[in-house]
């Protein structure tokens, strides 16, 4: 094979290369998520939250993969590139509960707001819950940065 032929195989696959790669971004779009991660008891942000993002198929099954952000100062996180589609999405901070729901991914920007609790109390097997009907939860401490 000579150089010529050799160089054209190249440039001919470069061509199809950049055309299949054209053709994916214009039959999957793309969206821009804004998360903002506030206290559910006062409204205030959450600052350096974990929001932890994964595809899920049609099954609703979780896909490989996945993407990791923090909150800023005021709560706020932002990310592009997110496909359209169920989108499940998992945030941690510490001295909140976990919160965990899909969402469906399906406009060119999306703003999604999470209220996060504090934790509640846990019941135990050890305290008499004589003539109680509705067993009552110990209360969490309260959150000395709050004040």
């Amino acid at each position: 094979m000579d150089k010529r032929t050799a160089v054209s195989l190249v440039l001919a696959a470069l061509v199809i290369a950049t055309a299949v790669a054209a053709q994916r971004d214009l039959e999957e779009p793309t969206a821009t998520v804004n998360f903002l991660v506030v206290k559910q008891d006062n409204g205030k942000p959450v600052r350096s939250a974990a929001v932890i993002m994964h595809p899920v198929n049609p099954r609703g099954k979780q896909g490989r993969g996945g993407l990791e952000l923090k909150t800023d100062h005021d709560g706020k996180s932002s990310t592009e590139g997110i496909p359209y589609g169920k989108l499940r999405v998992q945030v941690l901070a510490q001295g909140f509960q976990t919160y965990g729901e899909d969402f469906d991914v399906n406009q060119a920007k999306m703003d999604i707001t999470i209220k996060l609790k504090r934790p509640q109390g846990q019941y135990s097997i050890y305290e008499d819950h004589a003539g109680e009907s509705n067993p009552k939860q110990n209360a969490p401490p309260p959150d000395k940065k709050d004040k």
